[in-house]
């Protein structure tokens, strides 16, 4: 694999913007280091949705299994979680083991050697003599990025993929709800013209923030934000949103929106974040979904979260068909698959394997 950032000085990579950046790791035509939402073009995320879709039907045969099992044997791969989490930890492990990866573990720094003063970037770099890929979930905005700077200018060059990183990203997050929003309207003409509202907590929710990037990617996709004026969306987004030429609405009106989507984004109030005295509960709860705004929701939408929730959702939505939400955590597993053996070049095999066990 070809390392993007092999050539350029830390100071010239920060001075780069966002799309720049972006711009910079698509040069070798698939991912070597996966840090934004802003990286993935539609082709991209067209090709993913394909082999994802690919690598959970081979999953249910015997044969299959076994060849996925085989792809990714000889690698190795870091999961470096020094933030707490648990389905997107579960999801990238199932993931790797789809594809026969070998796995280690770091979650607490507490029991590594940081709580002896060792630096995280000096971490990271012992785990890349040890493992093929790191997966790395920090609350420290900017730690993927220079970390994934640090060891493309190594002897030994590793690909990071960035599982969430402070408030910023997840863009691993969004391949998957974006998985989840083709297999929903696949039957409806695709995501393109569809209307995508986002409620809850859209100041520091950074699934949201990924996920709606990557939506500009798709045609005449109307974004609608929902959400009391302290958690609204920030102009950083919607900035980006302008220049692609996005058509979105701010509002407060949670019922209003409701019938006019064909998605519904819901999120908790990201309290780990919070200042004293800057949320309560009470902030979110007029944003709550139950089952009286089923009444409200059309029959073709749906209803999605990235968990965990808080009460945004009433479990006795849960078994309503267009409730998506246990789906779209399903898809995360087959979504950071296909994304992985991409990585690795092993995509061709799987698809032409597919063809075969078809037969």
């Amino acid at each position: 694999m070809t390392c993007p950032l092999s050539t350029i000085t830390w100071n010239d990579f920060q001075e780069l913007g966002l799309s720049e950046k972006a711009k910079l790791l698509q040069e070798s035509g698939r991912e070597f280091h996966v840090m934004f939402a802003q990286q993935f073009t539609r082709k991209r995320l067209d090709e993913l949705g394909a082999l994802a879709t690919v690598i959970r039907r081979m999953a249910k045969s015997r044969d299959g299994r076994r060849f996925l099992g085989q792809c990714l044997a000889h690698q190795r791969a870091m999961l470096y979680f020094t933030q707490p989490s648990s389905r997107t930890f579960l999801s990238f492990c199932a993931a790797c083991q789809i594809l026969g990866m070998q796995i280690g573990e770091v979650r607490d720094p507490a029991v590594s050697s940081e709580f002896k003063g060792e630096t995280r970037e000096d971490s990271v770099r012992t785990f890349s003599s040890y493992f093929d890929l790191i997966i790395m979930r920090t609350e420290l905005s900017g730690l993927v990025e220079r970390m994934s700077w640090v060891l493309s200018q190594s002897e030994r060059p590793v690909p990071i993929v960035n599982a969430g990183s402070g408030k910023d990203q997840h863009p691993t997050q969004a391949l998957l709800d974006i998985y989840t929003l083709q297999r929903s309207f696949e039957d409806r003409g695709g995501i393109d013209g569809k209307t995508i509202m986002f409620v809850g907590d859209l100041a520091r929710g950074r699934t949201v923030r990924s996920l709606s990037i990557l939506l500009t990617t798709y045609k005449n996709v109307r974004q609608i934000f929902v959400a009391p004026e302290s958690l609204q969306v920030g102009d950083d987004i919607l900035v980006q949103l302008s220049a692609a030429g996005t058509d979105y609405e701010i509002s407060s009106d949670f019922r209003k929106s409701i019938p006019e989507a064909d998605a519904i984004y819901m999120t908790r109030v990201q309290h780990e974040w919070d200042v004293k005295g800057e949320t309560s509960e009470d902030s979110i709860a007029d944003y709550s979904f139950t089952t009286e705004h089923l009444k409200l929701l059309s029959p073709d939408s749906v209803l999605m979260h990235p968990f965990p929730r808080k009460g945004e959702i009433s479990p006795d939505v849960d078994h309503d068909p267009r409730a998506v939400y246990w789906r779209q955590m399903r898809n995360g597993m087959w979504i950071r698959a296909a994304l992985i053996a991409s990585m690795f070049r092993c995509d061709d095999g799987i698809t032409a394997e597919s063809q075969s066990i078809g037969k």
